[in-house]
């Protein structure tokens, strides 16, 4: 059985992978994402991650697409204590209105349990930072929806180290509920964002479940040349090509010729081993992909390894 790791300070406990939603009603439709919620849910997974946002960018939807589609599997299979949902707050318009007003906020809040279709979410993440408002203000309206039930714990994604510092100040002042996780971008080849916060992170007891641990399936061997650019992910992921992906690639499967594991398993496994990280998310569109992800949560890395992956993770800032 894979390792069970805290979310901060929370009593929350997740294995060393996140579910990631923002497929559902994207990339796959109702009746696959179903499937992969069974896969995971059956395979030892607990938390899932979406966002009221997911996703209002792709032809024909308005936003909460993914949110309803997890709402729609919670009721049909009939529970909801043996999952941990995460939803964020920020990006989606309501009534041309968006960002941390405390009224957004509380809109918010309602419009994503409405399509969950439950009455609270274990952790609620205000999914960007926003500078127009008060950071007090802010608190004080996620602490507002602790003490009403509707969320038991809250997180930031997309802080810088400073702003996640004068949010974490602003809530000591107000005695309101605390950030203990933050969301932002950590793989291979994107670590930058991770190595910005990581020092604050760990000194603060704050717990990270970065997103695009695979780099938008880059780091899954799946595109190798400009020909094997498909699909509604290609435009994010071409710029992996050049630079130092491909020498990233190799040392993947370096480490996968040593471990038997998977490309996508060794590349979250690697994010996983990073000190102060909770889990990644990671998504997928089959239940067979879910399969191999959750591969990693069995998957320990030598510090050789490691080492050698970390490496090749810098080789573009050392060049």
């Amino acid at each position: 059985m894979a390792e069970l790791r805290s979310i901060g300070r929370s009593e929350l406990e997740t294995p060393p992978l996140i579910l990631g939603g923002n497929v559902f009603g994207w990339t796959i439709d109702e009746a696959t994402s179903f499937a992969v919620l069974d896969a995971f849910v059956a395979g030892g997974g607990r938390m899932i991650d979406t966002a009221d946002i997911y996703m209002a960018s792709a032809p024909g939807n308005v936003g909460g697409e993914s949110e309803t589609i997890i709402g729609k599997w919670l009721q049909r299979r009939g529970r909801r204590d043996d999952v941990l949902i995460t939803t964020k707050v920020g990006m989606l318009e309501i009534d041309g209105v968006k960002g941390l007003s405390p009224a957004h906020i509380g809109k918010a809040i309602d419009a994503s349990l409405s399509r969950l279709r439950t009455d609270y979410v274990d952790l609620y993440l205000a999914h960007q930072d926003d500078a127009d408002q008060d950071q007090g203000a802010v608190a004080e309206a996620f602490d507002a929806l602790v003490k009403a039930g509707k969320v038991r714990f809250v997180g930031a994604s997309n802080f810088s180290a400073g702003r996640l510092g004068s949010a974490i100040d602003a809530q000591r002042n107000k005695g309101s509920a605390r950030y203990q996780v933050l969301q932002n971008q950590c793989s291979l080849l994107e670590r930058g964002e991770y190595d910005a916060v990581a020092r604050f992170c760990i000194d603060q007891g704050i717990g990270m479940t970065p997103y695009y641990g695979l780099a938008n399936g880059y780091l899954t061997g799946k595109y190798r040349s400009r020909d094997d650019l498909r699909g509604a992910r290609a435009e994010r992921v071409g710029r992996y090509l050049e630079g130092h992906g491909p020498r990233v690639l190799a040392t993947l499967g370096g480490v996968a010729e040593e471990t038997g594991a998977t490309l996508a398993q060794i590349a979250l496994a690697w994010v996983a081993a990073q000190p102060g990280i909770t889990a990644p998310i990671a998504s997928a569109t089959s239940a067979k992909q879910v399969e191999d992800l959750l591969g990693t949560t069995e998957l320990t890395l030598s510090p050789d390894q490691v080492t050698r992956l970390d490496e090749a993770s810098r080789v573009e800032e050392a060049a």
